[in-house]
């Protein structure tokens, strides 16, 4: 019981697991548990290097609910984690090796991305399945462990809310893929203009005065983005380690995207951020710890102490905007000017490692119903029909060059299948993504999973993809087309990329390329139009060099690229 001159009454405890549903004593919402409740069946997972991430981000309230006869639930009630779990497969098959939660911990309104966090050790709990549907959400976890030669759980260890999340986490390692949780560590959540919420969380805490006069030993003031924390406080700072410890170390997450870096930062929150990166490695140094880092010092955010913030990768938005422009400008049509520009500038661009940019062409903010100027990409391919050829091809090139360019590479749900309306928290308001369609209705959605499941593939096998170097050998805006080049020092397997986002088929045309010989066609974009495309363009499977110098190249070779397409080269 807290009194202050912000107020008086009741506080729950901020580092509470689990908060109840319904107690006998309204005032006493805190469940504690037992840490060790949760057997664990990861002991032989081993997270994937950081620079051979492919990261899926989505959210767990809206990407997936089922019932027990396994239909679409979300009409009726939200995802939980369980239902993550149930579309493990989906994940699996597509390639991506790491899922990226908006955030889950405990949020006061109906529905919510999850930026309103209120209760930061706590899972949400609209997100955990309740009583009556856990005996046949027990047989499918049990099958799952089973069908992975696994112990089954029993009810009482996958009752607590807290555990179901840990299930999550532990079936991920078993089928390889890791998970790291969206952590929101720049401000707590106070109000909004829809009034002030629960104040028994961590908000407003001592119950003091807000102002720059810092009264509060919490907080510092409240900006657009909520109640800042007072990092200079060490019991603050602490609170806001030790929280991310418990992921780490207790749910055995695999790492963090820390939201909104920058505006810690500008709140006096350096010294916390080092503390904070250095912690989690010295916990688990094979958990990524990724920032969004705003400022204009980007490359700080990735340097080690104590001139930099310590962080792994950072969020990148160069090439990402580049390429929704670029995608923007061929909507126009044929004879539509294109610049390559600022695409070149992306690709070019680096914090360090060439794998340390988190790269995307969606996310939660450019795809939300609410968010001014928010499209997918197959909007911004063909505005007039987003199923179209040219909202298909136009994909698949952008898609290409996210998957091929320096960094980690993110995809946001519903984007591996070609999904083309913006999204929301509210199920209510629509925007789901359009499992259905992919079921049966739509082949052009099984074709776009089929064509980023097979470009992934090739991201993985090629480790000039995910570590090497990179040159633009050209970009001639005219011709709408763009060659990079990719390789690793001393070993040889070279890979180049040709993007070209011309409407019609190029014939004979002549590229550089770095060294003599034959040449692997590793993908072609076209083939997966109509899946299989009976003919497509391209070049039989290889290309072998026959020309001089081009592009800075000793060699060339003359290539058939499809229209609006993409060819990968792979030198044996």
């Amino acid at each position: 019981f807290v009194e202050g001159a912000g107020g008086r009454g009741w506080k729950r405890d901020p580092f509470a697991r689990e908060l109840a549903t319904t107690t006998a004593d309204p005032d006493w919402v805190c469940v504690v548990r037992d840490a060790a409740s949760y057997p664990w069946h990861d002991s032989g997972w081993r997270p994937p290097a950081f620079s051979d991430l492919v990261i899926y981000q989505l959210h767990t309230g809206t990407w997936w609910a089922r019932d027990e006869a396994a239909n679409d639930a979300r009409a009726t009630r939200g995802g939980t984690f369980l239902d993550v779990a149930d579309k493990l497969e989906h994940l699996v098959s597509l390639g991506v090796n790491a899922i990226q939660l908006l955030p889950i911990q405990e949020f006061e309104t109906s529905t919510s991305m999850g930026y309103n966090g209120t209760d930061m050790f706590s899972p949400e709990l609209e997100y955990c399945v309740t009583s009556d549907e856990l005996p046949w959400r027990l047989d499918q976890v049990n099958a799952a462990l089973a069908s992975l030669g696994q112990r089954e759980l029993t009810a009482v260890q996958l009752a607590p809310g807290i555990n179901q999340l840990k299930c999550l986490v532990d079936l991920c390692h078993l089928r390889g893929v890791a998970v790291i949780l969206d952590q929101v560590y720049n401000h707590a959540f106070g109000h909004d203009d829809r009034g002030s919420f629960d104040d028994r969380t961590i908000w407003f805490y001592d119950r003091q005065e807000f102002g720059d006069d810092n009264r509060s030993l919490y907080f510092t003031n409240q900006t657009w983005i909520g109640p800042v924390f007072a990092y200079w406080n060490d019991w603050v700072s602490q609170f806001l380690i030790d929280n991310a410890r418990f992921y780490i170390d207790e749910c055995h997450v695999d790492g963090a995207r820390y939201d909104e870096v920058s505006a810690i930062s500008n709140h006096g929150g350096d010294d916390f951020c080092r503390r904070l990166t250095e912690t989690v490695r010295a916990t688990n140094p094979a958990a990524i710890q990724i920032a969004e880092y705003w400022n204009g010092d980007r490359a700080r955010a990735v340097q080690p102490p104590p001139g930099g913030l310590g962080f792994d990768a950072e969020l990148a938005d160069g090439l990402r905007d580049a390429v929704r422009g670029l995608v923007q400008q061929a909507s126009f049509g044929i004879s539509a000017p294109l610049d390559f520009a600022a695409v070149c500038d992306g690709l070019l661009a680096t914090v360090g490692d060439s794998w340390r940019l988190n790269q995307c062409l969606e996310n939660h903010d450019l795809t939300y119903a609410g968010h001014g100027g928010a499209a997918r990409v197959p909007l911004l391919a063909s505005p007039q029909d987003r199923r179209n050829w040219y909202a298909r091809s136009r994909s698949r090139a952008a898609t290409c060059l996210l998957m091929t360019a320096p960094g980690i590479p993110t995809l946001f749900m519903g984007e591996e299948f070609l999904e083309d309306k913006n999204w929301s928290d509210d199920r209510a308001a629509g925007g789901l993504i359009w499992w259905e369609g992919l079921a049966g209705t739509d082949s052009s959605m099984r074709d776009f999973l089929r064509f980023c499941s097979d470009l992934i593939a090739v991201r993985h096998a090629e480790p000039a993809l995910r570590t090497g170097s990179i040159r633009v050998s050209r970009a001639e805006n005219f011709e709408r087309v763009l060659a990079m080049h990719r390789w690793i020092e001393g070993e040889g397997r070279d890979v180049v990329v040709v993007v070209s986002f011309d409407e019609l088929p190029k014939h004979g045309y002549r590229i550089g390329l770095p060294s003599p010989g034959d040449w692997r066609e590793a993908f072609n974009s076209d083939v997966y139009d109509a899946f299989p495309n009976p003919a497509p363009v391209g070049n039989g499977g290889h290309v072998r060099t026959d020309g001089g110098p081009m592009d800075g190249f000793a060699v060339s070779a003359s290539l058939e690229i499809p229209a609006n397409g993409a060819l990968i080269l792979v030198r044996p």
